[in-house]
């Protein structure tokens, strides 16, 4: 082969390079789209079923110098609550007072009231934890048959109160009184079930007993 057939070959193959280096980035990505797909379609997911993210402790609305009353189907008061400040829970629903104050009625319309430094209620008010100088007092009560019921009262930094059944618990030292200036018991935990007229004083249990006074002369 010439010379000058060798030049004229080397400038036609030239040629076709540049041509074919103008597409050849477009032909590059093309090729790397295709194989990022394949590898999608391809690759096993191993995360499972997407998790939502838990609610956190965190209050979404407050209420200050507030009242919650409560009616039952009759139309009378079961209940009424009283705070200096309430924030209410979302992940929990529940409601935490300050200054808590609770008045209740039973079906029989004893009244029982309470209070603490601090409540936390559940969302349909069923239960009520006080903390910190918790008090809970039954007021004494004449049922239909007249059997009187005396005044009792709980003290404890700790107080759970289930209004549905009735019932007061704590595992922390509570005193008990009963009756006004009447008998006084004071236990390192309590569990309390008025409808079952039951009350369990566990742990070191000290009580004081006052003479009844003879009414008949």
């Amino acid at each position: 082969m010439s010379v000058a057939a060798q030049i004229s070959l080397w400038l036609r193959m030239r040629r076709v390079w540049d041509r074919v280096s103008v597409y050849l980035p477009l032909v590059l990505m093309g090729l790397m789209a295709m194989s990022t797909y394949w590898l999608v379609r391809n690759t096993p997911f191993l995360g499972g079923d997407t998790f939502e993210e838990a609610p956190r402790h965190v209050p979404d609305y407050f209420m200050q110098d507030f009242s919650v009353r409560v009616f039952g189907q009759d139309g009378k008061l079961k209940s009424e609550m009283l705070g200096a400040e309430g924030r209410h829970f979302p992940d929990t629903d529940t409601l935490e007072v300050d200054d808590i104050r609770v008045r209740m009625l039973n079906a029989e319309g004893r009244l029982t009231t309470a209070t603490a430094k601090r409540g936390v209620i559940n969302a349909d008010a069923s239960e009520v934890q006080l903390f910190d100088q918790a008090i809970v007092v039954r007021e004494a009560f004449q049922n239909k048959q007249e059997a009187l019921s005396p005044r009792t009262e709980l003290r404890s930094e700790f107080l759970h109160f289930f209004a549905n059944t009735e019932r007061v618990r704590s595992h922390l030292p509570v005193v008990l009184l009963r009756g006004v200036g009447g008998d006084q018991f004071v236990a390192d935990s309590l569990d309390y079930d008025n409808l079952e007229r039951v009350i369990q004083l566990k742990g070191r249990v000290r009580g004081t007993l006052l003479p009844r006074k003879d009414k008949a002369k």
